[in-house]
C-alpha cells in the first residue's frame, strides 16, 4: 500500500505540473494501391488543477493509512 500511495502522490504532482497532454493520431483515409492518403488529427486532454491536488491528497491518506496499520 505504501508504494501505491507514493505513486498516487507522484501522479498528482505531475498532474499539477503538466495540466495538458497533446498527442497526434494518423488515420488512413484512402488506400488505393500505391496511392495512400493519411490524415493527422491533433488531440489534447486537459484536466483541472483540483484533480491533481485531489489525487495527491488521496495518495497521502493511503500512505498515512498504510503507516498506521503497520504500527
Amino acid at each position: 500500500m505504501k508504494a501505491f500511495g507514493v505513486i498516487l502522490i507522484a501522479v498528482g504532482i505531475l498532474m499539477l505540473i503538466f495540466t495538458r497532454v497533446n498527442f497526434t493520431t494518423k488515420d488512413k483515409v484512402i488506400d488505393a494501391g500505391p496511392i495512400e492518403i493519411n490524415k493527422e488529427e491533433k488531440h489534447s486532454i486537459d484536466w483541472p488543477t483540483y484533480a491533481g491536488i485531489g489525487i495527491a491528497v488521496i495518495g497521502a491518506f493511503v500512505l498515512i493509512g498504510a503507516n498506521r496499520k503497520k504500527s
